[in-house]
């Protein structure tokens, strides 16, 4: 992990760059994959976790019992730590809930809007080198309160052909019944188009990496909606001479254990806190059992010490993180000059890891840049917004001549002979 000083603001592009396959590369790798399932269905879906996750499956979705064998698996103690979590993000969520409300826009016309859930949701969680058992109750929790009526979740097997235990018990007290052995790209195509085996949805939820997150973009051209692009994890830090080196450094490798083409960035007004950081990532790191991958990540990481706060706060607005950490004293000042973010985190003792579990906010959260326009994944995800209007006779003669005026300039007459046709005397 290097250390950048004061670099001049021309260069800030390259040094946000971020870790990641050229996209037409990824493309030409996936779209052969969702073609394959388009046209195969369950058998490609086969042949793919065969090849890709080195695994036959006898049947792709989990049966019953599979449940119930997962739950006496679990220890008391995860258990009481996912029933904890369950319940703040449940609560944070449920206050996202708003009550529609009727609007008088002229005397006689009345507007409003009704959330309506969607009603096929796929989520979609992760396998890979963790199991991501946590991002089941982050997308699962939100589809229930939303009210979303069909909820199937892909996630891969493991070598046995099976799925983790903490996952299976993370949906099934999510209320999730329907889940299926299978990861990747060819999930999402499966969720996308339909199999004989997994029902086609309207819409696709979860983080990948870049082939997941390929899939879902390039099916989201016509075939289905998504979240939004969620690919590797990655962390911007804001620290200041008042945070501690040991809290940062842990909290940069919290984000670099997700894998090697994860990326954390440092920055900082202090060149001792940015030196003694440094040397705590490098005692840390020693200690994870995940170290390797750490460590690929951190050859994409950087320290970057700028001459001001206000510069370091320009700079991050550019990157976009996914997560970002304002360790300083100064922190409640500093976020009001956030633009540019997925999701912030307060203070010293406001670790990322909160977020990524218990403290209730969702960690399913726009990376690559997108948090320039994308935010995380909330209850209004899971819903359209369908709008209504109800006109009396006193309302149209109101509004009416403005209507007709607007239509005729437009010269489209037959939404104007639309509303004289029902202001005739």
């Amino acid at each position: 992990m290097k250390i950048i000083r004061y670099p001049d603001r021309a260069d800030w592009p390259e040094l946000l760059r971020r870790p990641v396959m050229d996209n037409r590369s990824v493309d030409s790798i996936v779209m052969p994959v969702l073609e394959e399932v388009r046209k195969n269905g369950d058998k490609a879906l086969a042949a793919f976790t065969k090849k890709f996750d080195h695994v036959d499956v006898d049947t792709l979705e989990v049966p019953g019992e599979a449940f119930a064998e997962a739950e006496n698996l679990v220890d008391q103690d995860l258990k009481a730590a996912i029933e904890k979590a369950r319940e703040n993000i449940e609560t944070f969520h449920r206050m996202q809930q708003i009550t529609p409300a009727r609007v008088i826009t002229t005397k006689g016309v009345v507007c409003w809007q009704k959330a309506v859930a969607i009603e096929k949701v796929g989520l979609y969680i992760p396998g890979g080198t963790a199991p991501l058992f946590s991002t089941v109750l982050m997308l699962a929790i939100p589809a229930h309160i939303a009210g979303c009526s069909e909820i199937v979740l892909c996630t891969p097997p493991d070598k046995t052909g099976k799925i983790h235990p903490a996952v299976l018990y993370a949906a099934k007290v999510s209320g999730i019944t329907h889940v299926y052995k299978v990861g990747g790209a060819q999930a999402i195509a499966a969720m996308a188009y339909g199999t004989e085996t997994i029902p086609r949805v309207y819409k696709i939820f979860g983080p990948g990496n870049q082939y997941v997150t390929a899939a879902k973009q390039l099916v989201s051209r016509g075939d289905v909606a998504i979240d939004m692009p969620a690919g590797p994890s990655e962390l911007a830090v804001v620290a200041d001479e008042s945070a501690t080196p040991a809290f940062v450094a842990s909290d940069l490798l919290s984000q670099a254990e997700h894998g090697a083409d994860s990326q954390v960035l440092l920055f900082t007004t202090s060149s001792k806190l940015a030196e003694q950081t440094l040397e705590e990532v490098q005692v840390q790191v020693q200690l994870l059992p995940r170290a390797e991958l750490a460590r690929k990540a951190l050859e994409n990481s950087r320290i970057i010490i700028l001459k001001s706060m206000n510069d370091i706060m320009d700079m991050v607005n550019d990157y976009a993180p996914e997560h970002l950490i304002i360790a300083s004293d100064n922190a409640d000042d500093l976020a009001e000059k956030v633009v540019n973010a997925g999701s912030v985190f307060l203070g010293h003792y406001t670790t990322e890891s909160a977020g990524d579990y218990a403290s209730g906010t969702n960690h399913t959260l726009p990376t690559n840049g997108y948090a320039r326009a994308y935010n995380g994944v909330n209850l209004d995800d899971y819903v359209k917004k369908i709008t209504f209007q109800q006109i009396s006779p006193e309302g149209l003669r109101n509004i009416g001549p403005a209507v007709m005026k607007m239509a005729e300039a437009e010269e489209l007459k037959a939404h104007s002979n639309a509303v004289a046709i029902r202001l005739k005397p």
